[in-house]
């Protein structure tokens, strides 16, 4: 579907990468992956035709609809509703919908034979193409995405500006959804979502037919929903045929190889320089000096990828001494200024020492209020916040690396933070982060978002904490830098709480997970999967009767008439949903019915200009109403599923 054939970009004097060829086949499901820097969204701007390459070039076969979904959402108005965003963005539907009502509304008062029949002609064009892109059921199917996203009715005609940033990354992925691309890119679309969504988010991949190219650091998406890995590091471009862990094996295997291979090359140059350097003044010897000389030239330099430049184990400071109990809450509330409901009230917790704690939950329950809370940045509104001997806490919050002066180099912002610390180990502890000489006489302001990830995290372990709180730590972190800073949480001695959306972290750091719902906050004894799995077990323990204190043994014959007697008291939902579904489905198919026959008069010549304006309006009519009954069918179809199923 799309080949790469030699392409080579460069910014300047600095080549992103070069002679860059593979392949990706109709169908395939690839993770595009990298360090921060290494060119992998030029990849996107290429294939959508936003970048011209400098050397190569890039085809795409067949002309596939596009579905690209962007890193940063912003509305084109303030005033631009949720629905209207959802539409709007879809290629060709807004136009293709305003030529139809143009055209309509000038047929309408159009009394010259010529140019009506014109005018028909063009109206029938623009509704078959409107048709082709399912324009008479893109709105039917938005709401229905919407509303399988957890959009209640009335958020439809909210301010799109006006939803937080994992909100709008739902409604960009409905939108690309509704207009049913051929090939979807995706770049960092887990950024920002809370643990919640982004389970959303791999299950809504897995069921995507079509080509699907995925650029993420999030190790748990690539796992879950790629199948080939295409690796861009050291401006080179890799084709590996496999998954994540695949292509993690046989990466390192190609790194070793390239090692080797690059102190052979490093070894023959030496000996080269050398030979040339003694004969060159050599009559006798001129040339073969010469002929050495080219040699030299014509040697190809070995790159190595980026990550050899970054290997540094991030090795996070002992964590000096503190009491058994790292804080306290007793009857905690927090409530911010103005408002009168509370986002946390009447919280008991302990964090004990040695503790590793994840808080989890959907955006806006306050998972960040509470960290700062247990961090003693705010101080609740309501109980108290005690904390036990010699405590140091070190709170990372999201928006940390961007409180560095941006034209301060790297090694002046680690120097301002590293108080009497000497230079020599100030450097190693750079060194120790990723930084080597080059890095720390960069700006802040070039630095990649991962960069400035790292250097805030150093400027924390200057003066190293007992008490971690991490807010979203691996936002912006590649792959090998979340693995460090994952192994390097793990292996730290000291107390950690922490809030991120990346599953395998979590799933690698916490040992409790605090859960944050509409139900309250609940702490559960046991890591990420332990969570899951209570979960999973909690929805038909609810529905169960709790058992009778001395409950006596149950016959088979009991339990057959038990479970008999619970058959029949579900019966009659049952039937009442069964009812409903049916009812819906017999709708949906009458509504497609006629939608099919009407877009079919639409190109058949055989309507006036009243018959094109009157089917028209009817197919809107019918597009909403397949969005409602779309909506109908599936609550019932959830709720018969589950009862069936209990």
């Amino acid at each position: 579907m799309i080949e790469f054939r030699d392409v080579s970009v460069r910014y300047g004097p600095e080549a992103l990468f070069e002679h860059a060829s593979f392949k990706i086949n109709a169908g395939e499901r690839v993770g595009i992956v990298g360090p921060n820097g290494s060119g992998k969204s030029t990849l996107f701007k290429l294939i959508l035709g936003e970048l011209s390459p400098d050397v190569g070039e890039v085809l795409t076969e067949g002309a596939p609809r596009i579905g690209f979904v962007r890193q940063h959402l912003e509305p084109d108005s303030p005033e631009q509703t949720l629905l209207q965003y959802c539409l709007e963005g879809i290629p060709g539907f807004e136009r293709t919908e305003r030529a139809i009502a143009r055209l309509e509304e000038a047929l309408a008062t159009e009394r010259d034979p010529a140019a009506k029949a014109r005018m028909l002609r063009e109206l029938g064009e623009a509704h078959t193409r409107f048709e082709q892109m399912g324009g008479y059921s893109i709105e039917a199917r938005v709401k229905e995405s919407l509303g399988g996203l957890g959009y209640a009715t009335e958020d439809f005609g909210r301010p799109f500006a006006a939803f937080s940033g994992g909100w709008r990354m739902r409604a960009e992925l409905s939108r690309v959804l509704a207009s049913k691309p051929g090939l979807l890119l995706l770049d960092e679309p887990s950024n920002y979502l809370d643990l919640p969504a982004v389970e959303w988010l791999q299950r809504f991949l897995r069921g995507f037919e079509g080509t699907l190219v995925l650029i993420s650091h999030d190790r748990y998406l690539l796992r879950a929903i790629t199948q080939i890995t295409v690796e861009v590091d050291g401006g080179t471009v890799t084709r590996y045929n496999g998954p994540l862990d695949t292509y993690l094996r046989d990466r390192e295997i190609r790194y070793q190889q390239l090692l080797q291979a690059k102190a052979n090359q490093d070894r023959r140059r030496e000996q080269l320089e050398r030979f040339i350097e003694r004969f060159r003044a050599k009559a006798t010897k001129a040339a073969q000096a010469q002929s050495r000389e080219k040699q030299l030239e014509r040697l190809e330099e070995i790159r190595l990828p980026a990550r050899s430049r970054s290997a540094g184990y991030l090795r996070l400071p002992k964590a000096p001494h503190a009491g058994a109990e790292i804080v306290r809450l007793e009857d905690a509330a927090y409530t911010y200024p103005g408002s009168d409901r509370p986002i946390f009230e009447h919280l008991d917790l302990r964090v004990m020492n040695g503790d590793k704690i994840a808080i989890v939950g959907y955006n806006g329950m306050g998972k960040t209020t509470l960290l700062r809370v247990l961090a003693g940045v705010r101080a609740p509104t309501r109980g108290k916040a005690v904390f036990g001997y010699h405590v140091a806490p070190g709170y990372q919050s999201q928006d940390l690396a961007e409180t560095m002066d941006p034209d301060s180099t790297v090694f002046a912002v680690a120097k301002a933070a590293a108080g009497t610390l000497p230079e020599k180990e100030l450097r190693n502890r750079l060194g120790g982060f990723g930084f080597d000489a080059d890095d720390c006489a960069k700006r802040v302001k070039v630095l990649s978002g991962g960069e400035k990830i790292r250097l805030a995290f150093l400027r924390l372990f200057l003066n190293p904490p007992n008490f971690l709180l991490l807010d979203e730590p691996t936002t912006h972190l590649d792959l090998e830098g979340r693995e460090r800073l994952q192994q390097a949480v793990r292996d730290y001695d000291g107390t950690v709480v922490l809030v991120s959306h990346d599953v395998e972290f979590v799933r690698g750091t916490a040992e409790n997970i605090l859960e944050i719902s509409r139900k309250g906050i609940r702490r559960f004894h046991g890591g990420y999967d332990y969570y899951q799995e209570k979960l999973a077990q909690e929805a038909p323990e609810a529905e169960r009767a709790p058992a009778p204190e001395a409950a006596q043994k149950v016959s088979s014959k009991d339990l057959r008439r038990q479970r008999a007697q619970e058959r029949a008291a579900k019966a009659p939902e049952i039937k009442r949903l069964r009812r409903r579904v049916a009812e819906a489905e017999a709708a949906i198919a009458a509504l497609e019915a006629e939608q099919a026959a009407l877009t079919a008069s639409l190109g058949d010549g055989t309507l006036d200009a009243q018959g094109l304006a009157d089917a028209g309006k009817r197919l809107r009519a019918i597009q909403f109403d397949l969005g409602k009954r779309s909506l109908d069918w599936e609550e019932a179809a959830t709720a018969l599923e589950a009862l069936e199923n209990a």
